[in-house]
């Protein structure tokens, strides 16, 4: 691995390898890398987990933070990303990391760069560490994903999440289906109720609607689309025994999930940000030693 751009391009062996990794991180392992490396976050959509948690998980593993102002950088003149990205290399960066607004926005990094690049977020199109601290946060409480259900619900079409976790977890072995509204399911086939889905799923991996993503819709109601698609007290309640409820975040409350349910039993959500550290530890690790 020399970059980590989407999880297409990530064997099983590789994300075993950064779920195992993450594992012995943090089992307490404090390791830290053999040189220091400069890395750069350069977020140019909003951010709160994934970016803190890059900068936390680089800190940790011995590298030099260099800090990257997407509102005062020259990207706001005009400058295209591979000038941004190839200005950092010749400034001494070893590794970036991105988030864009612009769909595959990487594949002008892919010729003459020569740092390695990491994807977190690419319009709607692929969120690799957040599906590999996902898929972490599963193998944690299952031990493996031959043959489980898992059930993601939400606002599919727009999100980078889905993608990603679609493409790991089918390869993985586990079955994969999604809820969503006719019009939020894009290339994916999915249900349109939660009957068929509530009872069995092993896990229920809700999204957020990400209305900046949307023409605006008047006709939206936050109430009809909670009683509709969003996990309520009556839904949870029917879930199977050992099943457990995740959201990327941020969460909104009482839209797709229940204000209640957030931090209840079953829950993961914060659990997930706390992967988050360990597997992007690992990622970092693998990606500049490897270089």
């Amino acid at each position: 691995m020399r970059n980590l751009l989407s999880m297409e391009y990530l064997t099983n062996e590789e994300v075993m390898e950064i779920l195992l990794r993450a594992q012995e991180f943090e089992k307490g392992d404090d390791t830290l890398l053999t040189r220091s490396y400069n890395v750069s976050n350069l977020f140019f959509e909003p951010s709160t987990r994934t970016k803190t948690s890059f900068e936390m998980a680089e800190r940790k593993i011995g590298c030099t933070v260099i800090p990257f102002d997407a509102g005062f950088s020259s990207a706001l003149k005009g400058e295209t990303m591979y000038d941004t990205v190839k200005t950092l290399e010749m400034i001494g960066m070893d590794a970036v990391v991105i988030r864009a607004k612009e769909d595959e926005y990487y594949n002008e990094l892919l010729e003459g760069i020569n740092v390695a690049v990491i994807n977190a977020g690419d319009g709607a199109g692929q969120h690799p560490s957040q599906s590999l601290l996902d898929l972490y946060t599963i193998y944690k409480e299952f031990g493996y994903f031959e043959g489980l259900k898992v059930t993601i619900a939400g606002d599919i079409s727009h999100s980078r999440v889905a993608k990603s976790n679609a493409t790991a977890l089918k390869r993985l072995g586990a079955n994969v289906r999604f809820l969503c509204p006719p019009e939020w399911a894009g290339d994916f086939e999915a249900h349109h109720s939660w009957d068929e889905l509530i009872e069995d799923s092993d896990v229920i991996m809700l999204l957020r609607i990400q209305h900046e993503r949307h023409v605006v819709n008047k006709s939206f109601s936050k109430e009809s689309y909670h009683e509709e698609y969003g996990l309520t007290f009556e839904r949870e309640a029917k879930m199977k025994k050992g099943s457990i409820i995740m959201h990327p975040a941020p969460v909104n409350r009482d839209v797709e999930i229940s204000s209640e349910l957030v931090e209840c039993e079953r829950s993961r959500i914060f659990n997930q940000v706390r992967n988050g550290v360990f597997v992007r530890m690992a990622i970092l690790e693998t990606i500049l030693k490897g270089r």
